[in-house]
Order: structure tokens, then C-alpha cells, then sequence
């Protein structure tokens, strides 16, 4: 009887498997990319613990002589420790402070209006800047700003304004804002498509009810659409202060610093990832760049755990 069972039920998952083939494909060839891209390399991180030279090659990673936490000692004996340290912070903790606000209220302000062509336009308008590279922006801010040949500068010297055009891409006081408001203009209106699928799961019935009862529309907002998108607010704000040391609002300060930063503003655009990826791949030194990678990813993980433990005591809701 229950061999028949067994027999029956594998029948029944052949069927399922059968008719899913598609679907199991594309999972199974995730998984494998995860696997060889994501989890394999993971055997570099050996390298933060050991004396390796590249000439060792890969089995070196293995073989090499273990130096214990000598490299992360090291650095935070490095004089540029604190400065990019310091400039990684600010830069995070600014990029989360205004860029976690913008999609929000941008989602709640798409809803709020009533003209659906309109409402289509806003939100194309609002996604693209999030597929244009840093390479491109940084392009469009070269040929706007710079001092030499920048259209806003030569407009101040032809118009008598100045005798010399603006520093804003090179002068380090300005690069700091810089980074906020181009990350801002980048991906509010991507970030803005998930509060706008969880206002679209509030149920109606509760905006009509509000009407009824006289409220107006700040007040179903505030009493109707942010309670209902608390969770997906949660989760959002979990994951950007994991990416904290990354840039906040799910990292992206590499590639942003990496085309904005220059020798001129560097005092202040040089962050840990940018001086880790130029110390292993300048210098050479895979070993100490590894180390500092390393320690910032244990410190997010550690923030990822913190954030959502107090989000749950607070507000009873959390990523797990």
C-alpha cells in the first residue's frame, strides 16, 4: 500500500517537474550563476588571513603561510584609514538621510494624481535616470560644469559673472553634495516602484470609508498609505543601512565615486571601497585589500541584524 503510494506521488512530481521544465531551467541556471559567481570566490576571502603574492597563483590562497589579522591591524594603522573611513560615513549616512524620503513621497505624489497619461509620463521620466551609467553622468556633468570648458562656467565668464568658471566637480567642499543630489536624481524614481506596488495592495475600501467619514487626502495618507507601506518602508531601510558602507540606499558609492572622484576633490571622494579596489589593483597588494573589503562587509552584515532587530521591537516588523 504505501509502496503504491510512494509510487503514485512520484509519478505525480514527474508530471509537475515535467510540465515546470521551463520553469526549472531557468531557476536551476540561477542557481549555478550564484553558485560560480557568488559563493565560489568567497574562497578569496583566505586571502585577508595570509602572506599571498599573486606569482603564487591560486593554490597559493591554500598554501600560503597564515599571518593571522595582521592586515586589518594594518589598516587602521594606515594613515588613510580615517579619512576614508570618515568620507564613507558622511557620504552614507547623507545618501540615506535624503535619498530614503525622496521615492516615498515620489510614490505617494504619483498616486495622488488622477490624469493616467500624465501620471505614465511621470513615472518614465522618473525611472530613466537609473539606466544611464556613471559614466554618462559623469559626461553630462563634465560638459556642464567644468571649469575649463563647462557650459555653466563659460556662461559666467562671457556674462562677466566671474573671471573664472565654477569648481564644483573639483573643489572637495562641494563633493559631498554632489554625491547626495546626483544619487538622488539617479535612482529615486527606480527605488519609487516598490512603495508604488505596495500602495497599489492597500485596499480601496479603506480610502472610500476615510472620504466618507470626511477625512481629507493628508490624512488618508497619513493614516491609510503610510501604515499600509510600512513593511516594504522596513524592509527598504533594513537593506539600505546593510549597504550603509556601501553608500546607503543599497550601496552604488563605487562606480559614483569612481567617475566623480579626481586627485583635486579626493580628500573627500576617496571612500573604503574605491581605496581597497585601488590598493589591490594598483598596488597589487590583494592580501590588504581583502582584509579591508572583508571588515566592511562584516560590519554591514552586523548592521543589517541591529536594523532589523529594533525595527521589529519598534514596529513589530522586520525583513526575518
Amino acid at each position: 500500500m504505501l509502496s503504491e503510494e510512494k509510487k503514485l506521488l512520484k509519478r505525480k512530481f514527474l508530471i509537475k517537474l515535467k510540465r515546470q521544465r521551463m520553469l526549472q531551467i531557468f531557476a536551476w541556471a540561477g542557481l549555478v550563476y550564484i553558485l560560480i559567481f557568488n559563493y565560489a570566490p568567497m574562497a578569496g576571502i583566505l586571502v585577508a588571513f595570509k602572506k599571498f603574492s599573486i606569482k603564487d597563483g591560486f593554490m597559493g590562497i591554500f598554501t600560503n603561510e597564515w599571518v593571522g589579522l595582521k592586515y586589518f591591524i594594518e589598516f587602521f594603522n594606515d594613515y588613510m584609514c580615517w579619512p576614508v573611513i570618515k568620507n564613507t560615513l558622511i557620504i552614507s549616512l547623507l545618501k540615506i538621510l535624503a535619498s530614503f524620503p525622496a521615492p516615498i513621497l515620489l510614490a505617494i505624489m504619483i498616486t495622488e494624481v488622477k490624469n493616467r497619461p500624465f501620471k505614465k509620463f511621470v513615472q518614465a521620466v522618473s525611472y530613466l535616470p537609473y539606466f544611464i551609467s556613471w559614466v554618462i553622468v559623469a559626461g553630462i556633468l563634465t560638459a556642464f560644469f567644468s571649469q575649463s570648458r563647462g557650459l555653466v562656467s563659460e556662461f559666467i565668464i562671457k556674462t562677466g559673472i566671474s573671471d573664472k568658471g565654477v569648481s564644483f566637480l573639483t573643489d572637495p567642499g562641494s563633493y559631498y553634495q554632489l554625491a547626495v543630489w546626483t544619487s538622488i536624481w539617479k535612482s529615486t524614481g527606480w527605488w519609487s516602484i516598490i512603495f508604488l506596488a505596495a500602495i497599489s495592495g492597500i485596499d480601496p475600501g479603506l480610502y472610500e470609508a476615510a472620504m466618507v467619514d470626511g477625512a481629507g487626502r493628508l490624512k488618508r495618507i497619513w493614516h491609510i498609505t503610510l501604515p499600509g507601506i510600512l513593511p516594504a518602508i522596513v524592509t527598504v531601510l533594513i537593506l539600505s543601512v546593510g549597504s550603509f558602507l556601501g553608500g546607503g540606499m543599497m550601496g552604488g558609492n563605487f562606480d559614483q565615486t569612481m567617475m566623480l572622484g579626481n586627485k583635486l576633490n579626493a580628500s573627500a571622494s576617496e571612500i573604503i571601497q574605491t581605496y581597497a579596489f585601488k590598493t589591490g589593483m594598483v598596488d597589487l597588494r590583494f592580501n590588504y585589500a581583502t582584509a579591508i573589503d572583508l571588515m566592511q562587509s562584516i560590519i554591514s552584515v552586523i548592521l543589517i541584524f541591529a536594523t532589523n532587530a529594533v525595527s521589529k521591537k519598534i514596529t513589530e516588523t522586520g525583513l526575518f
